[in-house]
């Protein structure tokens, strides 16, 4: 039997400066770009909300600004 692990990212709005690093290297397009600004005039990155997040950390990796967490449920 294969257990499937679904996650879910945390992006800190206020942390994140848009840069898209996150989304790039997303296998499973779970991120995108938020519509809004954040506190500092910074587009943020949002992780889609049902997408097919397999928690590989990728994005958690790449973030230069720390400001990805990733919760995997098992």
């Amino acid at each position: 039997m294969v257990k499937l692990i679904v996650a879910k990212i945390k992006i800190d709005a206020d942390r994140c400066k848009g840069c898209t690093l996150c989304i790039g290297v997303c296998p499973k397009k779970s991120l995108q770009v938020s519509k809004k600004f954040n506190k500092a005039g910074y587009y943020p990155v949002v992780f889609v909300d049902g997408g097919d997040c397999t928690g590989c950390s990728f994005c958690y990796l790449m973030c230069p600004d720390a400001a990805i967490e990733v919760e995997k449920d098992k």
